[in-house]
């Protein structure tokens, strides 16, 4: 039988998908929920933004010093300030930068620079979607023994399209978008694939966003640094040496890494 398309909950409203998704028990297979961060994990994403903001840079220093440190964290500072009213992503970014260059340039700008930023948020939107080395076979060699889902924050429309370029689906089957990565947001996935989180493992880039919120809430981590990292996620209280804390430096230990870790929480059980 065909799967349907599912719809998955967002905040206030519900998104259908327009791939088929069968979303698994956990009594089908490993009682161990495994989930997956997206951007800078599974596939390439801070290059696309760090090249953004490099041309923003070159068309402000057109106005002003822009190595001046008065200066030189001023977009930073414009993106935080606006998380909370444009979230994540490449569209909450165009619109800080442009905020950004007004502020910057005393309202000098022109709107033919204007109009360049504009097109930065464009291309960073189009950017291709190339998975980084052994992803495809890690995540498939895991979703064999356990659950999996995807959690990403973002833009939600950005997010989709990555996602379906990605051509991950088949061994995905499971998708949440979130506005943020708190402890609230992975309760509400756990809650509904009622898994306790102490049975949850979560990998990803991210100390921040895909460690910290989810070992305060008694679950697991494993972290596989990014080349680079946005300012703001470099922000964590997380121990490197935190015991239900794994490090890896490549998508090929993920399964071995995982198994161990099923392994203990096995054992943390059965004690």
């Amino acid at each position: 039988m065909t799967a349907a398309p599912v719809c998955l909950g967002r905040r206030a409203g519900r998104r259908c998908y327009p791939w088929a998704m069968n979303t698994p028990t956990l009594q089908a297979r490993s009682s161990v929920l495994v989930g997956f961060d997206a951007d800078d994990t599974l596939w390439k994403s801070e290059d696309y933004y760090r090249a953004a903001e490099k041309t923003f840079q070159s068309i402000v220093g057109e106005y002003i010093d822009i190595t001046n440190p008065q200066t030189a964290g001023h977009l930073l500072a414009v993106e935080r300030r606006n998380l909370g009213i444009y979230g994540y992503g490449a569209k909450g970014m165009t619109l800080s930068m442009l905020e950004a260059a007004i502020e910057m340039t005393s309202g000098r700008i022109s709107t033919a620079d204007i109009s360049r930023i504009l097109q930065l948020g464009h291309d960073t939107l189009r950017h291709p979607v190339d998975l980084l080395d052994g992803v495809r076979e890690a995540v498939a060699a895991i979703a064999t023994e356990h659950p999996v889902v995807l959690i990403t924050k973002g833009d939600l429309f950005h997010q989709e399209s990555k996602i379906k370029r990605a051509g991950l689906q088949d061994i995905l089957p499971r998708i949440e978008i979130v506005s943020e990565k708190d402890p609230a947001t992975y309760a509400r996935v756990l809650a509904e694939f009622a898994v306790p989180m102490e049975r949850f493992v979560m990998i990803g880039n991210s100390l921040r966003s895909d460690a910290e919120p989810v070992l305060a809430l008694g679950g697991w981590a494993v972290h596989m640094p990014y080349a680079m990292t946005w300012a703001h996620e470099q922000e964590h209280g997380v121990a490197a040496d935190h015991p239900r804390l794994r490090h890896v430096s490549c998508a090929a230990q993920w399964p071995q890494t995982v198994a161990a870790i099923s392994a203990l929480i096995e054992e943390g059980a059965h004690a």
